[in-house]
């Protein structure tokens, strides 16, 4: 069985071949996400929500994460992990940012760590990918800005913000960045990201033009209490188990299929960078 790695998905996008990606928090799941063929799992700090009730993932600490990037990662034999970090581990200062990312790879296994940014954090990724630690960015909707953005609103919805987003992208890739997670941007704006920088893009929310696709898994299978966001769907709807639910959500990321307009967002139809 053939490990996935950054240059994996990067020959993946190369090919045009679908990248697919849930969440996860323990070893069951990411043993059975291992064994379906997703090529990404994300420990992701939305488990402050989805695993232990809060109305947000800020009070997500280093400690939580660990944990359960530990979990996981017994559970991965072929998947890419990917870890987030959570609220104030690395937005201070670049040493405080390794410090926390070392504890993610040394102590909870993860292969990559995921943090929320754009410009702003373009030190801090250069910094970590120059000491060898790999780094998915993510723009958009960044959940522990919700405060500042009042609420979780959709982003990049005009023009200023567009190409806002769209420069960021292109900083992030210059500063090392592996991937970028896209949030909750309209589609033809993730669409624009997409086509012009040269490192993957997963969606959320982002329509069907990005590189690959990702859900959080109680969304996806209906088991999350609260109302799940538009651009999830749940696939345990007329599946017969659990397995079945991850391979048609599969199978729609790889064939085009899911996303579809109802789980995307209108928009900015394009964006120029302003970058050089």
């Amino acid at each position: 069985m053939k490990k996935i790695t950054v240059h994996t998905l990067q020959q993946m996008k190369q090919d045009g071949e679908k990248i697919t990606s849930l969440t996860a928090y323990d070893y069951s799941f990411a043993h059975l996400l291992d064994r379906s063929g997703i090529e990404l799992i994300l420990v992701g700090d939305s488990l402050g929500m989805v695993m232990q009730g809060h109305d947000s993932t800020l009070p997500v600490t280093i400690e939580d994460m660990v944990y359960h990037s530990r979990c996981v990662s017994r559970g991965c034999e072929r998947s890419l992990l990917a870890v987030d970090m959570p609220f104030m581990t690395y937005q201070d200062s670049p040493e405080h940012a390794i410090r926390n990312a070392g504890r993610l790879m040394q102590q909870g296994g993860a292969h990559m760590v995921k943090l929320e940014g754009g410009n702003v954090m373009a030190e801090t990724i250069h910094f970590l990918v120059q000491r060898g630690l790999p780094v998915c960015g993510h723009l958009g909707l960044t959940p522990q800005s919700v405060h500042q953005m009042g609420g979780y609103r959709v982003q990049g919805r005009n023009k200023d913000q567009a190409a806002q987003l769209l420069n960021d992208a292109h900083i992030l890739e210059q500063a090392g960045a592996s991937i970028i997670v896209l949030e909750a941007i309209p589609a033809e704006l993730a669409k624009s990201i997409t086509g012009q920088i040269n490192i993957p893009t997963i969606g959320i929310g982002a329509g069907k033009d990005c590189d690959g696709q990702v859900l959080v898994l109680q969304d996806m299978l209906g088991l999350y209490p609260q109302p799940s966001p538009r651009f999830s769907k749940n696939y345990m709807d007329n599946a017969s188990g659990i397995d079945t639910a991850i391979t048609r959500y599969i199978h729609e990321v790889k064939t085009g299929l899911f996303p579809g307009p109802e789980h995307s967002f209108p928009g900015i139809a394009k964006a120029k960078t302003t970058t050089t």
